[in-house]
């Protein structure tokens, strides 16, 4: 059975290094060590978004970092560790989520990278559809510039 509990600021070293397996997993170009990961974590926490832990008897299993906005809940990220993925985990707290946490959003929006394609299978099947795609160009002259 799966528990939930709020994430604290104490929580944010532990956030910190499980956002270091979401980056590397994603395939995101964000860097940083887990203590930079966890400072920014903290300054998260501090401000309007909130962290859920997802805890299976004494091991973590996942978090979810999201905040509400003008649209309904921003799901910032979104993560189950890599040894207990394919277990229905992610699905069972997504449902939870919906149900305890967000049931009174109209819209839960996220951003999933476009090469991230277990991320994408992922949250096609529990619902979400495709709705914006943001392209961008490295600025190469730019660059230069510096």
């Amino acid at each position: 059975m799966i528990h939930y509990r709020f994430a604290t600021l104490e929580d944010a070293p532990l956030l910190g290094r499980l956002n270091r397996q979401l980056i590397e997993d994603e395939g995101h170009r964000q860097r940083g060590t887990p203590e930079e990961l966890a400072k920014r974590m903290r300054t998260w926490l501090q401000a309007d978004y909130q962290a859920i832990l997802f805890e299976q008897g004494e091991k973590l299993v996942g978090y979810v970092l999201y905040r509400p906005d003008e649209c309904g809940i921003y799901v910032r990220q979104f993560f189950v560790a890599r040894d207990h993925r394919r277990q229905g985990i992610g699905r069972q707290a997504i449902d939870w989520l919906r149900r305890e946490v967000w049931q009174a959003a109209l819209r839960l929006r996220l951003d999933v990278l476009v090469t991230n394609e277990a991320g994408l299978k992922f949250w096609r099947a529990v619902g979400f559809e495709d709705y914006c795609l943001i392209l961008e160009l490295e600025n190469q002259t730019n660059e230069q510039n510096r």
